[in-house]
């Protein structure tokens, strides 16, 4: 570090996330590397790097979100370009891991596709991959190679703090786990927050439709939180708002750390009981996402923290205690 700027990596970005990966490395206090990702007249991925990374520590910061497929193939392929040009330590930064819900056999005959995406990235040459709140923890497993494990759940913490101290949500909360799924997210939250919880039960007739069945827990007349890892076509979150709303909640605030929001999931969350929907910018949203409802908060400096003690080989979980 010279001047209170690190100089002895890079980072550069991939296609998904461009503005995070500029804001994490403004934090670092340094440009971005200069690479260039495009496609060929096919279809097929182009990746040229236009500066040094020999015996150099490089990060490349890429979310697998919607392009799933392209965004994933553009950060396998910098990596082995990375590799190629022998940089020293391939780091992958994922701020949201596609794939991830694919991580065990539902059914008969059903790939394991987590894995899968685990072994490509291992095999492309990174030599290590920081992510946040997979979407199941044991994918950690998965990899032969080290996985730093960001908590969103801070942020959003500190979020609700400032929230209720300005008097924009009252002190009467109840924390609320869309599902049973969600209980141990839900309980790390309301350690950090002091506060109750509860738990809504519900059956799932077919993928990506949810029928809220009772609720387990006290939150008559308290404001709820709903939170869950992510957000996806808004049916459990949205149901679950609706019928807390129903049991007597007095208001509803949903949180999740990746905002996939796909189909009908912006007109979900706009027609609901949702006061407030806090997502973190782990995918970056499209301006007809971003309605008066969502409210985003960066997870750059996180990211940033991390990186710089990768580097200087200091303690990840530490950021989190």
């Amino acid at each position: 570090m010279k001047n209170g700027v690190y100089n002895e990596f890079k980072i550069f970005a991939g296609n998904s996330n461009p503005a995070l990966a500029e804001e994490i490395a403004a934090i670092m206090g340094q440009p971005l590397g200069k690479a260039t990702i495009s496609k060929f007249s096919d279809g097929e991925i182009s990746v040229s790097i236009w500066e040094t990374v020999r015996g150099e520590d490089v990060y490349i910061i890429q979310s697998t979100c919607d392009p799933t497929n392209d965004n994933l193939m553009e950060l396998l392929i910098m990596i082995d370009a990375m590799k190629r040009a022998s940089a020293a330590r391939i780091n992958a930064v994922i701020p949201y891991y596609g794939y991830a819900r694919q991580d065990r056999k539902a059914k008969a005959r059903d790939p394991i596709t987590a894995k899968l995406t685990a072994d490509i990235i291992s095999a492309a040459g990174a030599d290590r991959v920081i992510t946040m709140d997979l979407h199941a923890a044991q994918i950690q497993g998965y990899f032969n190679i080290p996985v730093d494990h960001l908590l969103g759940m801070p942020i959003i913490a500190k979020y609700i703090k400032e929230q209720i101290k300005i008097g924009a949500i009252d002190n009467n909360i109840v924390i609320v786990s869309p599902d049973l799924g969600s209980v141990t997210r839900v309980r790390s939250l309301s350690n950090l927050l002091d506060c109750p919880i509860a738990i809504i039960d519900k059956r799932r007739p077919k993928p990506n439709v949810s029928e809220v069945m009772n609720i387990i827990g006290d939150i008559e007349g308290k404001t709820c939180i709903l939170i869950d890892d992510m957000v996806d076509t808004a049916g459990t979150i949205t149901n679950g708002a609706d019928a807390l709303v129903k049991k007597g909640a007095t208001a509803v605030y949903a949180c999740a750390t990746h905002g996939v929001l796909s189909g009908p999931a912006i007109k979900r969350i706009a027609d609901s009981s949702i006061k407030e929907m806090i997502l973190l910018n782990t995918i970056p949203l499209s301006e007809e996402k971003q309605i008066d409802k969502i409210k985003t908060l960066s997870v750059a400096p996180t990211f940033a923290e991390a990186i710089r003690r990768v580097f200087s080989n200091e303690s990840i979980s530490t950021i989190f205690e």
